[in-house]
C-alpha cells in the first residue's frame, strides 16, 4: 500500500482546515416576530402547530414592503399563509397588546397592523432603532369573532419588511 498519497492528502487537508473554519456561513437576514399573543411563526416555534423550517427561525419572515401575506412572500414559509392549518386563536377584548421580540433591531419607519386588508393601526418609529422588546396596543376597530391580524414591521433603510400574522378571537375572553 502506498502511503505517500494519503500523507499528501492529510497535509493538504490540515493546511486547508483553518481556511474552511474562517468561511462565513449564511444567516437569516430577518430578525423579528410577535411572540405574544403568539403569531403563527411563534406557534410553530412553540410546537403548538406542526410546521417546517419556520419552527427553527420564527424571526425570519422577511420580504419586500407592501405584501399582504403571512409568509412575506417566502415560499419556504408558505404554510404560514394556510388559514386552515389549525392555528390557535387567542381570546382578546376590543384591544390587544402585541409584543415583538427583535433579534436584530433595524432602524424602523413604521409598524402597521391590518385586519381583512384594512389598516387598523400604525406606529411611526421615525427611522429610529427600536429596543429588543417592543409592544403596541391596538384598538381592533369594532371587529368581533375570529380575526387574522397581519402585522408589518417596515425597516427604514431597506426595501424589506418583516411580517407576522396573529390569529385572535375578539370578544372571546
Amino acid at each position: 500500500m502506498n502511503k505517500k498519497p494519503k500523507l499528501a492528502a492529510a497535509i493538504v487537508g490540515a493546511a486547508l482546515a483553518p481556511a474552511l473554519v474562517a468561511i462565513p456561513t449564511s444567516t437569516a437576514s430577518a430578525h423579528g416576530y410577535i411572540d405574544s399573543p403568539p403569531s403563527r411563526q411563534a406557534q410553530c416555534a412553540q410546537g403548538t402547530v406542526p410546521c417546517g423550517a419556520i419552527k427553527y427561525e420564527p424571526q425570519s419572515v422577511e420580504g419586500p414592503k407592501g405584501l399582504t401575506s403571512c409568509s412575506g412572500g417566502n415560499a419556504g414559509f408558505a404554510e404560514l399563509d394556510d388559514d386552515g392549518k389549525g392555528w390557535t386563536a387567542t381570546p382578546v377584548g376590543n384591544s390587544v397588546t402585541f409584543n415583538w421580540t427583535l433579534t436584530a433591531a433595524h432602524r424602523t419607519s413604521t409598524w402597521e397592523y391590518f385586519i381583512g386588508g384594512n389598516r387598523v393601526a400604525v406606529f411611526d418609529q421615525g427611522g429610529q432603532q427600536p429596543p429588543s422588546q417592543l409592544s403596541h396596543t391596538v384598538d381592533l376597530g369594532g371587529v368581533s369573532g375570529k380575526q387574522k391580524v397581519l402585522a408589518v414591521w417596515n425597516v427604514a433603510d431597506t426595501a424589506n419588511a418583516f411580517y407576522a400574522c396573529v390569529d385572535l378571537n375578539v370578544g372571546g375572553e
